[in-house]
This record gives structure tokens, sequence and C-alpha cells, in this order.
């Protein structure tokens, strides 16, 4: 069976050794050693717009297939992880809230980190970077009721596509909050993927609008790194299909 794996990021850089939220922070030697590593071995690193074509049967899977995505749009990715990127040729996915563009990460304790900025952001999208939505306001989605949710989802994306001048058309669950009722307001939305916490690899048995990814964590050595991408299923990892349920579009 077909299977990509789809790596998590949020923040890459300088960080102090920490015990908590470990798989939100990636130092930027070790992010660059885990690059150098998939070139070095060969993995074929997909945009997620290819890796859904493979999903879809509509093309071959290649061997050994990684997509990178980063939520929050965190501006040390433009300082730390683009030019590691660039370096390497690898396409990526930024996660961005369209509501706090150029604002601070509020929903960390202590120094919120800073976000992208709107001339950054232009900046990595005439250099290939693509953009997905993470909702407005980084909010869990499960917990809202119905016009709050449809907000997060909907209004996002316009505002967005607005400031990119792009369709947007992939989404990821803030928190990694998302139940039926979530992934069906996506899917209405008119997205095409919609990414979660969930620990798997990712094969055409998943809902494009439910699909599994592997966190990579401040800890992670190199080997640990290849481990986790080489590993087909961690704990709950088990296809979520919602295709056909409920007002998908």
């Amino acid at each position: 069976m077909n299977r990509i794996s789809i790596l998590m990021y949020h923040q890459v850089g300088e960080f102090p050794p920490m015990r908590e939220h470990r798989a939100t922070y990636c130092d930027h030697r070790r992010f660059a050693g885990q690059m150098a590593l998939l070139a070095r071995l060969g993995y074929h690193v997909l945009s997620l717009d290819e890796a859904l074509a493979c999903l879809a049967g509509e093309r071959p899977t290649p061997p050994r297939a990684v997509v990178l995505t980063f939520d929050d749009g965190y501006e040390n990715f433009h300082r730390y992880a683009y030019p590691v990127l660039a370096r390497h040729g690898f396409p990526a996915m930024v996660y961005l809230l369209s509501g706090m563009i150029g604002g601070r990460a509020d929903w960390l304790s202590g120094d919120p980190a800073p976000l992208l900025n709107v001339a950054q952001i232009h900046e990595l999208q005439s250099a290939g970077i693509d953009f997905g939505s993470h909702g407005v306001k980084h909010r869990r989605l499960a917990e809202l009721d119905e016009d709050a949710r449809r907000d997060e989802i909907v209004r996002s994306k316009a505002e967005l596509e607005d400031l990119l001048g792009t369709p947007v058309r992939h989404f990821c669950y803030p928190y990694g909050s998302h139940d039926r009722a979530v992934v069906e307001a996506t899917r209405a939305a008119g997205y095409a993927s919609g990414v979660t916490c969930q620990r798997a690899s990712a094969t055409p048995a998943f809902d494009p609008l439910a699909l599994p990814r592997k966190a990579i964590s401040f800890g992670d050595s190199v080997l640990g790194f290849w481990w986790k991408v080489q590993m087909k299923h961690a704990a709950k990892g088990e296809p979520v299909c919602w295709r056909g349920a409920g007002g998908g579009a």
C-alpha cells in the first residue's frame, strides 16, 4: 500500500533545554541534519498537492515519500527553516492563522513567539513555499458551536486567499482538535485536505480531510528522526474515513 510520511513541525530555531511542549520545537541544527539525512538517503520530498495526487491514485507514489508541514506560521521559519529547505530544493507547507498575521502566538505561555508578517509571507510565497489555513485565531474547533466553527474555517480561507492571491486548498486543525462535524465543515468549505495530530503514515485508506502526521520533537536525534519517518504506524494510528458522511462536498 502507498505510504507517505507527513511530518509536523512548529518552531525551528535556537531554544533552551525544555521538559514540556517538546513536540512544538526543533533546534535549527537538528533540523538541518534531518533535512540533510532526507537528501542523503534519497527521500522524495513532495508538496502536499503531489502527495494528495499519489494518495488518490492519480500518480505513482515514489519510494520514501515525505511531506514537510509547519504549523502556526512562526517568524523563525523564515530565518531558520527556509534557508535549509532552499538549499535542498525541498517544498513545504506552512499553515497560517489569518487573524494573527504579523502578531504573536499568544496561546503560548511565557514570551509568545512572533509570527510571519505580510512581507515575509510574500517573500516565501515567491520562493515557492506553499501556505494553508490554520484557522483565524488558533481555536479548538471541536469545542466551538457551528457558527464559530464555520467562521474559523471559511473566513480564514477567504482572508488568506485575499492575502496570497491564490486558492487556499489545505487546512490544519489547531491542537489537532477535530471531529466528524469539523471535518465535514472543512470539506464543505472547499478544502482539499485537512491534517491532524494523529500519528501514522498517510495511506489511501485515510480521508484526505483527516490525514495523519508524525510530530518531530525537540529531543529527536537523527536516528530518532529516521525511525519516525520509517515507521508505518504508531499509537492511535488507525485510518479515519468520513468521506460521504454528513454534508460532504
